[in-house]
């Protein structure tokens, strides 16, 4: 085809006459300012300008066509000097990897399928900015060559979902970033993050970053941060998978006013005057989670077979946050049941009982293993009785 084929295409795309000087942007200089920032937003999304060739995308090979066309008119490019941060007017159609003459007839069938509109004003053959921000926003997903390294943590996070470790929690905007290690429900899929990358300046003098997200269906994608926050708000069902290491679990004094409290983990010693226990009073500990107020809780303690029908004292304490009670505590007894206490007393009934809450256990192991619950290494631990310590799983 001939140069002035493709001239007449360009035209058609956007009207790059040279506009009126006259105070404020005119409606062609919004529209070639507009039509620049569909350029800018491939090259960030490809890491490459538009290219020319037939086994090219249609809309690259208009954008490239768009490109070219406002590299030679010296009014766009006076235009959009001040916004052009990535150096696209100064290039040259050399600089491209591969330059081919598009044929027009195939350009225009290609293109038979977009709806075509007759008001002068709108361009035709062109994809509403809505649709093309929709379809832009939305990085191809490709197979995750590495993804075993990655299904290990898909699993985990399924496990610590069903131990309560992990909770499904709305997103909430400005309540936590997007970070690495972070996972999400999004699509009927979970994601996890698994890079984060440099801080890109978008023409809007925003800060966006290009982020590298594995699915659990073992594919991936390198969305633009901004651009999963708008999938996350467009989807009502998305959820942050939170894990303790985000906040849940904290220690009594690192509790924040405006979390969602769920209870207390309670570690009680018992001054029952039995022989086998107070010679082992430091080691037996009764560990709990309630609801309520833990005075309230162990108020009757001395008349309760649950609490060796002995007055008891709380020797520490630890807050919950967006995590559920009973699966914590269900975690907590199976970490220590190595060391259950083998007793039984007889309740007021007279009737044999063999209380399950009761460990031999030291307090600074307890400890332990709820900064381990926090930074989510729990998993990875054992409780060796005969050492009383954590051990790493062989």
């Amino acid at each position: 085809m001939s140069s002035s084929e493709l001239e007449d295409l360009a035209a058609e795309l956007a009207d790059f006459a040279p506009p009126e000087k006259k105070a404020g942007r005119t409606a062609r200089e919004e529209r070639i300012i507009a039509g620049f920032e569909d350029i800018q937003r491939f090259v960030t999304t490809h890491g490459r300008v538009p290219q020319h060739g037939e086994d090219r995308d249609i809309f690259e090979r208009l954008y490239a066509v768009r490109l070219d066309r406002l590299r030679a008119l010296p009014e766009c490019r006076e235009l959009l000097r001040p916004l052009d941060h990535q150096g696209l007017l100064s290039g040259t159609p050399e600089d491209r990897m591969a330059v081919e003459t598009p044929d027009i007839e195939d350009l225009a069938a290609e293109l038979s399928e977009v709806t075509e509109t007759n008001d002068i004003t709108v361009l035709r053959h062109v994809r509403a900015s809505a649709e093309k921000r929709a379809a832009e926003e939305i990085a191809d997903r490709t197979p995750c060559k590495d993804f075993e390294t990655f299904r290990p943590l898909f699993e985990r996070v399924q496990t610590d979902i069903q131990t309560g470790m992990r909770q499904s929690q709305p997103i909430e905007a400005g309540r936590r970033g997007i970070e690495v290690g972070d996972f999400f429900v999004l699509g009927g899929l979970t994601l996890y993050i698994a890079e984060v990358g440099e801080p890109l300046k978008t023409t809007a003098g925003e800060i966006d970053r290009r982020l590298r997200v594995i699915y659990s269906n073992g594919t991936e994608s390198n969305l633009l941060l901004r651009s999963l926050q708008r999938a996350f708000y467009n989807d009502p069902a998305a959820r942050r998978l939170a894990s303790p290491e985000t906040g849940q679990l904290a220690l009594d004094g690192e509790f924040d006013a405006d979390d969602v409290e769920s209870g207390t983990i309670y570690v009680l010693r018992s001054l029952s005057s039995d022989p086998y226990i107070a010679a082992h009073r430091e080691l037996i500990h009764k560990i709990g989670v309630t609801r309520g107020k833990v005075e309230s809780r162990i108020a009757n303690a001395e008349h309760e077979a649950t609490y060796l029908l002995a007055k008891v004292e709380v020797v520490a304490t630890y807050k919950l946050a967006g995590i559920q009670r009973t699966r914590l505590e269900n975690l907590m007894h199976r970490l220590f049941a190595p060391a259950r206490l083998d007793i039984t007393i007889h309740d007021r009934f007279g009737h044999p009982v063999q209380p399950e809450e009761w460990f031999l256990v030291p307090l600074f192991v307890i400890d332990e293993a709820v900064e381990r619950i926090k930074d989510g290494s729990i998993t990875h631990y054992i409780y060796d009785r005969e050492s009383a310590s954590l051990k790493p799983l062989p």
